[in-house]
């Protein structure tokens, strides 16, 4: 039977799980992506850092006191995380995981059809370039 003492050095050893939380998990639990599978898939494509140190997988740890630069739908977030989650809850939960330090906004789409105008020669022809085209096609 183990004395005491062991027991304590057994306990030092192992991670404690309340410390430490999974990436992926973390992000979901936060509610930054809607499912777990969508944190991955961030993760792996690069998306994430872990204190300026790009996460290879999911399953990084992250504790209290990290700092998280997320790249997410056009936007850079950098996060402070404050605690490890225990369940996915309401936003206002989810928003007491982590401290906002800094947002960037991505440069916005810069689309033809965002001004409302269309490059000439694209699109529909205009009135005047219908007339012409049929002056040109009657006989």
């Amino acid at each position: 039977m183990p004395s005491n003492d062991d027991e304590d050095i057994e306990d030092a050893e192992r991670p404690n799980t309340a410390e430490a939380q999974r990436l992926d998990k973390w992000l979901w639990y936060a509610r930054l992506l809607k499912s777990r599978t969508l944190a991955a898939h961030l993760v792996q494509h690069g998306k994430v850092r872990v204190n300026r140190v790009r996460a290879a997988k999911p399953s990084h740890t992250v504790r209290a006191g990290d700092v998280l630069t997320v790249a997410l739908r056009g936007n850079v977030q950098v996060l402070k995380v404050l605690a490890p989650g225990v369940r996915r809850g309401p936003p206002a939960e989810a928003r007491s995981l982590y401290e906002v330090l800094t947002t960037t906004m991505g440069k916005p789409a810069t689309q033809p059809g965002a001004t409302g105008q269309r490059a000439p020669g694209t699109g529909r022809p205009s009135k005047r370039e219908r007339r012409l085209i049929a002056k040109f096609t009657q006989p």
